[in-house]
């Protein structure tokens, strides 16, 4: 099997096999000093401040030489002026004027508080600061927002259905993984996308098997074919358990090891995976790899919602057609994008190539990283 690192490569732990997208940290009051001063040559990992320009600041993830409050990355918390400054309050839906809030926009950098427009004419509030991530994508970062002082006030939505229609066929998900293990299902699968209802649900026929297609392949890579349901390097156990998060490790120092189709890892990425689809991953881990729907579900939350060592989510790269490339660069880019593991990168297109034949579609440009 071959296990990659996502993130935490980066900041020393390649050989551990560890993911390390961290979840971002919550709004809060300034602090009343101010934090060491930010250092463009320092190593940042989630949770760790600094001051830039007067103001205190969290890293929600890992970062080197990305400038609080200038970065469009969304890796910065603003905390709010120190040296006895005060946070400016995010707004809040009973202030909204009426319902003229702007068109979101892919990509642009969104606070905690703002109001937009999705393209289904339906308002949405920021819950957490984010790059532009889409509404429907993750309950984490946008809510349904019921805006007032409008003409027709947009009703506020209460979720969406368990879609249908998935561009793979069981029969097809067979073809393409004939030695899995019987713990990843079909019927997991599907049953796991109602979590993100825009993946493989965007764009056109076309883009929408390139993006199944895209995922499944990585997810073969990361698993041999979807035959590993949990790391397999038993020595890794202990390693992925963070002390220094402020929950720590409830369910044991090695509890966290890898699991699911992405082999999520560490205390951290299980407790912001599992806010984000409302699980409780942080104590219960094993559910990963006892429930199939979940487990599915993990490896989604990271495909829809998460950078990595790239740029974008793996999502975002598909259905704005910056090619498959894009996508090992943000599952695996700091290890195998650049030169650096040219045979996992072709490993990986090969797989890609080979069910997009399957789904009788066409692999696109940028294949590789």
């Amino acid at each position: 099997m071959s296990r990659q690192r996502i993130l935490a490569s980066l900041a020393g732990v390649a050989a551990a096999g560890a993911l390390t997208v961290v979840m971002p940290a919550s709004p809060a009051a300034a602090a009343a000093d101010c934090a060491a001063a930010w250092s463009s040559s320092k190593v940042y990992t989630g949770g760790m401040t600094a001051s830039y320009k007067g103001r205190n600041w969290s890293a929600k993830w890992w970062t080197q030489n990305e400038t609080p409050g200038v970065t469009t990355s969304g890796v910065w918390a603003d905390k709010g002026a120190c040296g006895g400054g005060t946070t400016t309050p995010a707004p809040s839906p009973s202030s909204a004027p009426s319902c003229n809030h702007p068109a979101w926009a892919a990509g642009r950098a969104y606070k905690t508080g703002d109001v937009v427009r999705y393209t289904d004419g339906r308002y949405y509030r920021a819950e957490h600061d984010n790059p532009g991530y889409d509404p429907v994508i993750s309950t984490w970062y946008w809510e349904p927002y019921a805006c007032s002082g409008g003409s027709t006030p947009t009703p506020t939505p209460t979720g969406p259905s368990t879609p249908s229609g998935f561009v793979v066929s069981e029969a097809q998900f067979n073809q393409m993984f004939p030695n899995r293990n019987p713990f990843y299902t079909y019927k997991g699968l599907t049953a796991a996308l109602g979590a993100y209802p825009g993946f493989a649900k965007t764009g056109t026929d076309t883009v929408r098997k390139q993006e199944a297609a895209a995922f499944l392949a990585n997810v073969n890579h990361e698993t041999g074919g979807l035959v590993h349901v949990v790391e397999q390097n038993t020595a890794n156990y202990s390693h992925y358990c963070d002390r220094s998060q402020s929950y720590g490790c409830p369910a044991g120092q090695s509890a966290y090891y890898g699991r699911g189709p992405i082999q999520l890892s560490w205390n951290f990425n299980y407790k912001a995976a599992g806010d984000a689809l409302g699980i409780n991953l942080l104590s219960n881990p094993n559910l990963v790899q006892t429930d199939s729907a979940v487990a599915w579900k993990t490896a989604l939350w990271y495909w829809n919602t998460q950078n990595g060592p790239g740029t974008m989510t793996p999502h975002n790269a598909m259905v704005n057609g910056r090619g498959f490339g894009e996508t090992i660069r943000s599952i695996n880019g700091s290890l195998e994008c650049g030169g650096r593991n040219p045979a996992q990168v072709q490993s990986r297109v090969n797989s890609y190539q080979r069910f997009t034949q399957i789904l009788g579609t066409t692999p696109g440009s940028n294949l590789t990283c």
